[in-house]
């Protein structure tokens, strides 16, 4: 028996649109229930052999009245039905469930009834029913309807072929089959499959995600050619869509490894080149085949750096690069320093000559071997460069490091004073570069000392300083104190006119007055309204209690120890280089910090810097001398003082004078790059002697400009033609400019449109070449129409390059290019 509950809302919806109802009930399922029918302003008629005296009563005595007309059992044929022609007028309600839910539905397409009847299991919950009502259209075919309903059970909106195999394929990445099988439960697994194969093109005699998944991969290893031409053209663009987009990206990579090792594809590219692999990202394996033939062809030099840096640069689109940009970084920075190393010379003229030569070339063989240990450590896949790590090692300490220390000790060794006449002396840091700002009163000055910030981490300060906003910094070098070493440095840098070293050797003296530590320095800082201050407190501080802290000011000084730190340490010297890391991201947060309390005018400058090898020092490395002298205060490893020193042809000795120092203590320094060999002390990581990464230390001059000063790179579509005839179009893009410092990186996304209806596959591009050739700043994209658009032709189609809005989701329009769709019908075999 029938719920009457069920029925009465229906009753009462057609009662609001017209008076008569006509309720045919074959079975008479509600004839019992009739009495309790309450529909306001509503009389309840039962047939009984009496249509003539109803139809009387309904037509001529009561013609305004509202009538239920019950009838139960067979209806009367043709012209027996006495009330035939009020049926026909105003219809007959039926309470058929199936009749009942098209109706809750709204559902009005031919064949819905079939669907509802095959799927009663389906709408038995009226969770399920709900979901589905809030996704239907009265037009909606039965197709349709069942598409959505397997998205309800899949528990999404989206019902399109694309979206309801995202969510298969990413719940079977995860090892889940739920989803999977309410499709089974409820009788639509059939209708699934139906449609991937009608859509996609996959056919199985039994069908699943794991086969499904195997088949889509093949295909795109085949590049989803098929016969006859384009029948694969759906699943191409959905799988290209299923790859890039974040919602699925992961799952399909971790269906991407497990077809990999199903295929066997590692062993189709065993011995493809880099060419036959250019843009192919289908597996991980297709990038552990490029780093690790590119890591190869690095160390024997059969590749030449242009070839290394534009392989890396085309790799940074690739769906699995983020797990290997620490190895491509080691790789382009390996191939760039031996590139360098393999031609180089280090003839140093003068003093003069190898410090300007340092400043404005050499450093960067420092900073590409500093990138390169520090990435070649960082990667999970070091064994992919041991290698290349000998070949770096060899090349940097025996080609450069050593080469560069013995042509540079020349000079040292003939200098009878340490000065210079192309950089100032650290010394005359307060007076050449705060003093002329401050004299006045009317500004003021911050300086940054990174301990051992050494001249090329500082370049790469500078440049990353440059990318921000509104922000410019010029960097400029001095000539180090000697020895070269923390509490002489940070000494020099402080307002004064006597340095000199204590009876012991520490502390540094300034003026007479104790130099060590931050309240010894704030003491000395005060005659010029001036403070010290840890990084720590002022990154730590809230931007008021900054502000004020600035105002009560003239001169800041804020101290940073990040490098010397970690080098200092025997058990921390091998992570200096991702201590040097740390120290450029700390010191760009501490530049914005201090700038948001309005310091307009900042210097970050160093001590010292430093030598370093990642490799062990070899025996050759070390003095087999040792010092002599009459009263030696301090032995380092590389540094000595002390008095009446002897002088040995392994050091270079200077008198206090000679160096500028008001004691009276000598200074005497291991030639070249050479340490004295000390217990318990680590030899990597030295400093205090005259090398040029030692001595040459950075001055970087950071302003803050008013008006924004940095921008995205323009690109433009440079169409060849109006139509599209084919089923592909390739469009050339051309990057307008150079990327630098002020000039940005911009990444795009191509597709054509009809409307709002995408009718291609979309291309992710990044635009950042840096090159001055503008041949290298030429990309093509290669647009694939999607079935959808054979109903578009002859009409106006639109490409449309859209750029994401910053820290949403969201994309807009870049550019726009028209075009108009015309083909005919021979280019249905064109794909």
């Amino acid at each position: 028996m029938s719920s009457l509950a069920s029925v009465i809302p229906h009753l009462e919806d057609v009662f609001a649109r017209q008076r008569l109802v006509f309720w045919h009930d074959p079975d008479g399922s509600y004839a019992d229930e009739l009495s309790d029918i309450d529909i306001a302003d509503v009389t309840v008629l039962s047939v009984a052999n009496d249509e003539y005296a109803l139809k009387y009563r309904i037509l001529q005595e009561e013609p305004d009245a509202h009538f239920l007309i019950y009838r139960r059992g067979e209806m009367p044929a043709g012209i027996g039905n006495w009330l035939l022609d009020l049926e026909l007028a105003y219809g007959v309600f039926t309470a058929d469930r199936t009749a009942l839910l098209r109706h809750d539905l709204g559902l009005t397409s031919d064949g819905i009834d079939t669907v509802l009847d095959a799927h009663e299991v389906f709408f038995r919950s009226s969770k399920r029913a709900e979901a589905l009502r809030a996704l239907l259209h009265a037009d909606d075919s039965a197709d349709l309807v069942q598409a959505k309903m397997c998205a309800v059970l899949l528990g999404q909106t989206e019902h399109s072929m694309l979206e309801l195999t995202r969510t298969l394929l990413a719940e079977n990445a995860s090892g889940s089959i739920q989803k999977y099988e309410s499709l089974d439960e409820y009788d639509l697994l059939d209708f699934h499959w139906a449609g991937v194969a009608r859509i996609y093109g996959y056919k199985a005699t039994q069908p699943s995600v794991d086969d499904f998944v195997l088949w889509m991969f093949r295909q795109a290893m085949n590049g989803f050619k098929s016969d006859p031409p384009g029948t694969l053209r759906n699943i191409q663009l959905d799988f290209a869509s299923l790859r890039n987009d974040r919602r699925s990206s992961e799952a399909l990579m971790a269906l991407a490894s497990r077809a990999a090792k199903d295929l066997d594809y590692a062993l189709t590219i065993e011995d493809a080149d880099l060419s036959a692999l250019a843009g192919n990202d289908l597996f991980e394996e297709v990038e552990q085949k490029i780093v690790s033939t590119l890591a190869r062809q690095v160390a024997d030099r059969t590749i030449s750096a242009r070839e290394v840096a534009d392989t890396i640069r085309s790799r940074q689109s690739s769906i699995w690069v983020d797990g290997y940009r620490d190895l491509y970084t080691a790789i382009g920075s390996a191939s760039e320093l031996l590139s360098i190393l393999a031609t180089a010379t280090f003839d140093v003229a003068s003093l003069d000559a190898g410090l300007l030569k340092y400043q404005r070339e050499w450093f960067r063989i420092d900073q590409l071997y500093r990138h390169f240990q520090r990435a070649a450590r960082t990667t999970d896949y070091d064994g992919v460069i041991e290698t290349l790590r000998g070949e770096v090692e060899n090349y940097y300490v025996n080609k450069f490091l050593f080469p560069l220390g013995v042509a540079w000790q020349h000079q040292v060794d003939a200098t009878a004073a340490w000065r210079s006449n192309v950089l100032r002396p650290q010394p005359s840091f307060y007076r050449d570069r705060v003093e002329p700002l401050v004299r006045k009163g009317t500004k003021k000055a911050v300086v940054i000392i990174s301990d051992a910030l050494r001249y090329e981490v500082a370049d790469e300060l500078g440049t990353r300083i440059r990318q921000e906003d509104r922000f410019d910094a010029t960097l400029d070098a001095m000539i180090g104190v000697l020895p070269s070493y923390t509490q002489l440095g940070m000494a020099a840098l402080l307002p004064h006119k006597t340095l000199a070293h204590s009876p012991k050797g520490d502390p540094v003296l300034v003026d007479g007055q104790r130099s060590d530590g931050t309240a010894n320095r704030n003491k000395i800082l005060e005659s010029v309204d001036g403070f010290a201050i840890q990084a720590e407190e002022v990154l730590a501080m809230g931007n008021r209690e900054l502000k004020q802290l600035y105002t009560e000011h003239h001169v800041f000084y804020v101290y940073h120890n990040g490098i010397d730190a970690a080098g200092d340490k025997a058990a921390t010297e091998q992570s200096v280089f991702e201590a040097a890391e740390t120290t450029l991201d700390t010191l760009v947060k501490l530049v914005k910090k201090l700038t948001s309390a309005n310091a307009t005018n900042i210097f970050v400058t160093a001590d010292h810097g430093f030598l370093y090898q990642d490799s062990p020092l070899a025996d050759a490395g070390y003095l087999s001398t040792k010092p002599q002298g009459d009263d030696i205060v301090t032995i380092n490893r590389r540094y000595v003082l002390g008095r009446g020193l002897k002088d040995e042809p392994a050091f270079k000795l200077f008198e206090p004078e000679q160096v500028g120092l008001d004691s009276d203590l000598q200074v005497q320094l291991p030639k070249s790059i050479h340490r004295l060999r000390l217990p318990g002390a680590g030899s990597r990581y030295v400093h205090g002697g005259a090398s040029l990464q030692e001595i040459v230390v950075p001055v970087l001059v950071i302003n803050k400009k008013r008006k924004s000063d940095t921008r995205q790179v323009n690109v433009e579509a440079q169409p060849e033609t109006d139509k599209i005839t084919t089923g592909q179009l390739v469009i050339k893009l051309y990057q307008a400019e150079p990327v630098s410092e002020k000039v940005h990186p911009r990444a795009l996304r191509a597709g054509l449109y009809v409307g709002e209806t995408l009718i291609s596959n979309q291309v992710e591009l990044t635009f950042d070449q840096t090159s001055d050739d503008a041949r290298d700043r030429y990309q093509s994209a290669r647009m694939l129409l999607s079935q959808d658009a054979d109903g578009f032709n002859n009409r106006a189609v639109e490409l449309r390059l859209e750029e994401q809005i910053p820290n949403t989701s969201q994309w807009r329009v870049y550019q726009r290019v028209p075009y108009t769709l015309r083909r005919s019908f021979t280019t249905d075999f064109d794909f």
